[in-house]
């Protein structure tokens, strides 16, 4: 089966390479190219590409502006090409958060033939795995019972804007299932899976479901920005207050969650010092004042997916949050302040030797490993290493969860979101067995790809498959 792609970049020269280095996969046929943003929308029109390549920076109307078209009224899968200046990287997290499938680096008159080669070797390899999550959304879809949607009462989407699935196509259909807890990988899990590295097709959100918890929950619509001086956050501070409002009290801490597993239960029924006893190593707070840590993973589509979870955590989140995004340098400190400008907990690019601090996010520095450790007084820190690839990755989410399994007095919180292949799934069955119970994958109908979910499943380690909406107030819910 051939896939028609449409090239869209103001450069004839970078038109030539682009498609040149599409068309050595011979399943790929370059149908049509386009000089700019609304060129390429009126092309859409009449062609209709399987696929678009897009330039970020472009005269007349720019890739972002055309992407947001496109997705509304033509929905198919984007991948952007970025130049490495600031406004590119910017531009390009904006339009990931838009829909786009992913984004390259875009070479330049000046790249090596050996870069140009990579850079071609990555794009075929991204236009592959948009194919194949369409075709996985279009079958899903397919399959779905042909009874219109219910309309949800006025209710909005649980984070404000409708699920995008690859290519950021949203599609209504009838709701995903509620998160299921799986003890110990069980509920027949493996026998519902799809082919690995595959995708369920978008689904337009549901409202929230009223029996479920509803904290973190947020009525619809932007939260005012943060004042420069909220950047350096103590650890604990009162909820964000409208722009020229009243502080207002911290929002009253939810009640605990039911207990969830064989584990806990028995943990609770234990006398105090029951565990010591038995040798576990007890739960301790850290000199920061914490005693959970959240470690977070993600690959294609993280950029929309960690907006997603982030915003449903409130500032004084009693935990820090540490995030692997597979992401090249630069990139990940614009994701960094894209996050921070939207969510009310603080996010930021870790650095090496870093305090972890409660109510804060770090993201690993692309071209780096980030691994927690043992700090000062009883605390933990930041430690970033440029050791090997791992998975083909720098950072890999399996070495930032290899650094947590010696970090016994914490209680770790584990989570894998969208993205190709199965980093992270290994080490994250590795914590399982070691004793963490609290461990999460995103549900396939809200991920953009679903391999690496979908690894850690088949690997019976995930203690809760949940829907994309779910997850930050289930994170808000577990962390004490």
């Amino acid at each position: 089966m051939s896939y028609r792609v449409m090239v869209v970049d103001d450069s004839a020269f970078m038109r030539k390479i682009i498609s040149d280095l599409i068309e050595q996969e011979e399943a790929f046929q370059v149908q049509a190219t386009a000089k700019n943003g609304r060129e390429a929308i009126e092309q859409i029109v009449r062609i209709q590409p399987d696929l678009v390549t897009m330039d970020v920076e472009m005269p007349e109307m720019n890739g972002l502006d055309a992407l947001k078209v496109i997705m509304k009224e033509h929905p198919l899968p984007v991948i952007m090409l970025s130049g490495i200046n600031e406004q590119g990287m910017r531009e390009t997290i904006m339009a990931l958060e838009s829909g786009a499938f992913d984004f390259i680096r875009k070479p330049s008159a000046t790249t090596s033939s050996h870069d140009i080669e990579q850079v071609g070797r990555e794009l075929r390899e991204q236009i592959h795995a948009a194919m194949q999550a369409k075709q996985r959304r279009d079958a899903w879809t397919a399959a779905q019972p042909s009874a219109p949607v219910q309309p949800s009462a006025g209710k909005p989407p649980a984070h404000g804007a409708e699920a995008s699935g690859p290519g950021g196509a949203a599609a209504a259909s009838p709701a995903p299932p509620a998160g299921r807890a799986l003890a110990g990988g069980g509920d027949s899990a493996a026998a519902r899976q799809p082919l690995a590295g595959s995708s369920r097709p978008a689904t337009r959100l549901p409202a929230a479901n009223p029996a479920a918890p509803s904290v973190g929950r947020e009525a619809p619509g932007r939260r005012p920005a943060k004042a420069p001086a909220e950047r350096a956050r103590p650890a604990t501070r009162p909820a964000q207050s409208p722009v020229g409002g009243a502080k207002t009290a911290p929002p009253a801490r939810p009640a605990p969650p039911p207990l969830e597993s064989a584990a806990e239960v028995a943990a609770a029924r234990e006398p105090a010092g029951g565990a010591a006893a038995r040798g576990r190593p007890e739960l301790r707070r850290s000199s920061a004042g914490f005693t959970d840590l959240v470690a977070i993973g993600t690959s294609t589509g993280g950029p929309k997916a960690l907006k997603a979870v982030l915003e449903k955590i409130p500032g004084d989140f009693p935990s820090p949050i540490v995030i692997v995004q597979h992401m090249p340098p630069n990139f990940t400190k614009s994701l960094a302040q894209r996050l921070n400008s939207l969510c009310e907990l603080n996010v930021v690019e870790a650095e090496e030797g870093q305090e972890l601090q409660s109510g804060t996010a770090y993201i690993a520095p692309g071209g780096f490993h980030l691994n927690v450790v043992p700090g000062s007084a009883g605390g933990y820190r930041v430690h970033l290493t440029k050791t090997e690839p791992c998975n083909g990755h720098r950072p890999s989410v399996d070495v930032l969860y290899e650094s947590l399994l010696p970090l016994q007095a914490l209680k770790r919180h584990i989570v894998l979101l969208t993205g190709m292949g199965s980093d992270g799934a290994k080490v994250m069955k590795r914590l399982y067995d070691a004793g963490v119970t609290s461990t999460i994958a995103e549900s396939e109908e809200t991920c953009v790809v679903f391999g690496m979910p979908r690894s850690a499943i088949e690997l019976k380690c995930v203690s809760h498959v949940l829907p994309l909406y779910e997850i930050g107030p289930k994170l808000v819910q577990v962390v004490k």
